[in-house]
Parts: C-alpha cells; structure tokens; sequence
C-alpha cells in the first residue's frame, strides 16, 4: 500500500477523518504533514500497513486518537495519555483562560483536584511560574502520567498528593489555598452521551446526584481550605450552571459567575470566599 493509498482508505476529502488519517501516518511512519506531498508514492512495509489499519478499526470502534498516539495537545503543551485517563478537551481550557483573568497573588497557591493527565495544573504552571501548584488525584496510575508530564515540560514547581478531594490534602502543614480548581466527573450515569465514552474511565466521567455531587463536595468542603478572597473555578455539564451558581451562593461565595466554552455553553463556574 502507498502512502497516497493509505490516506483514502477512509473518510472524504478534507474530512476529518482524513486529517486523522494523516495524523497516525505522521505517528506511524515518524514524517511529519509537509513531507506528504512528496513521498506520496512511498510504500508502506508490511508492518507499518498492519499498525496503520489496526489503528483505524479502533478509532471505528470508538476508541479516541490521543489513546493510539499516546498524546494528547493541551494549552501550549503535549500531554501523555494513557487509559488511565480522560483525553484532555479544548473547552477545559475556557477554565484555564478564566483563571488567568482573576486577581490573584504573584505567589498564589493553589491545588487542582482530580488532575487525570494535569492537564490544568500544568497548563496554569506553565504560565504562573511563581505559583506554587499542587495536583491531586484518587487514582495513583493516574497521578503517575501527571508526574511524567510535569517532568516532560520541566514544570518542577508541580507537587502531587493521592486521594479522594480533601482527603489527599490531610498531611499538608499549610493547607490553604488562593486558588481551587478542577474538572471532576459531572455526568449522569443515565446520560445518552456515555454510550460514547465508553473508552474513558467511568470513575473520571460519572458523579451521582444526576452528576452534581462531586462538584457540590467540593464547593461545600472548598471553603475550609480557601484564604479569605480565595477563589474556586470548576468546570461542568452544559446544562448544570444554574445548579452550581445556586449553591456557590447557598455556600456564601461571592462574584459567582459562569463562562461559556467556544461553542457557546455554559462550562466554568467561578466564586470567591470573601
């Protein structure tokens, strides 16, 4: 099979599909997506032909890119998944671009709970070198693929803790915070939506009470470990932003607002303890 062959093989042209096409070329054959015009004639060996269609039936049966390349962009950085990890989604950047918005230290300390890849701790590093951040997760397999990240980007100023929320932070000497943020689970397990996740950990995607109780845990338990104008920023379900407003009010926060992600839904909800 040629190279020129083996980018038809699925999808039309200029598809999406295509340009996955092209992306597990890239990943398979170590090229990169300017050299494609000029080796289209080059043959595929019996064995990158074999991985390239292995690749494409497991994206036919749902499995996402990031898992068969490894990899997933975030932010300004390339980040390691593996499948003990959600794939880190664009519109989890609206928090990150959020955060950066706010008035906060120059030395703020702040903690990302349930970090899967780090994605947003790391991003938040990345830009804030002075911050000191610390990423927890429940899982520790986990939490392992965020050390590797923080290590891959030389984000040393990154610590990490396993547990489940607050109970990785028991063992702190200092434990409080400027700044809380995370993206936990936040569907329904009755959500139609699930049927197409199924690759992803449930654990990182469902959360009882129709998906709002990991977020209410946090907010509820968030004020013990928040410095007076101390901040949260969560991330949640399109149609939750009512719910979640409500009870960062119920709870005393203030300057409760929420930011739509680039495809206009609700998505980040913010309030400050004053």
């Amino acid at each position: 099979m040629k190279l020129s062959e083996a980018l038809t093989v699925r999808g039309i042209p200029d598809s999406y599909e295509r340009q996955e096409n092209i992306w597990l070329l890239e990943h398979i054959l170590n090229i990169k997506m300017f050299e494609f015009r000029f080796r289209q004639d080059k043959e595929l060996t019996a064995e990158q032909q074999h991985a390239y269609l292995a690749a494409l039936a497991r994206l036919e049966a749902g499995e996402p890119l990031a898992y068969i390349l490894g990899s997933q962009p975030f932010w300004t950085l390339d980040l390691k998944v593996t499948r003990d990890t959600l794939v880190p989604r664009p519109d989890t950047e609206v928090l990150v671009e959020t955060v950066l918005t706010l008035e906060l230290p120059e030395e703020t300390k702040m903690v990302d709970l349930g970090t899967g890849t780090g994605a947003i701790a790391l991003a938040l590093a990345s830009e804030k070198p002075y911050w000191s951040v610390l990423a927890t997760d429940v899982y520790m397999p986990t939490l392992t693929v965020a050390r590797e990240n923080a290590d891959k980007h030389g984000l040393q100023q990154v610590e990490f803790a396993c547990g489940a929320w607050f109970a990785a932070l028991n063992q702190l000497p200092e434990p409080m915070f400027d700044l809380i943020v995370s993206n936990p689970p936040y569907i329904d397990a009755e959500d139609r939506h699930m049927k197409d996740l199924a690759t992803e950990p449930v654990r990182a995607l469902v959360a009882l009470k129709q998906g709002l109780a990991d977020l209410e845990t946090i907010i509820e338990q968030g004020k013990s470990w928040l410095r007076p104008k101390g901040w949260i920023v969560l991330e949640h379900g399109y149609e939750q932003a009512e719910a979640v407003r409500s009870f960062f009010e119920h709870k005393g926060f203030q300057s409760v607002r929420t930011v739509k992600d680039y495809n206009g839904n609700d998505r980040v909800t913010l309030g400050q303890l004053i």
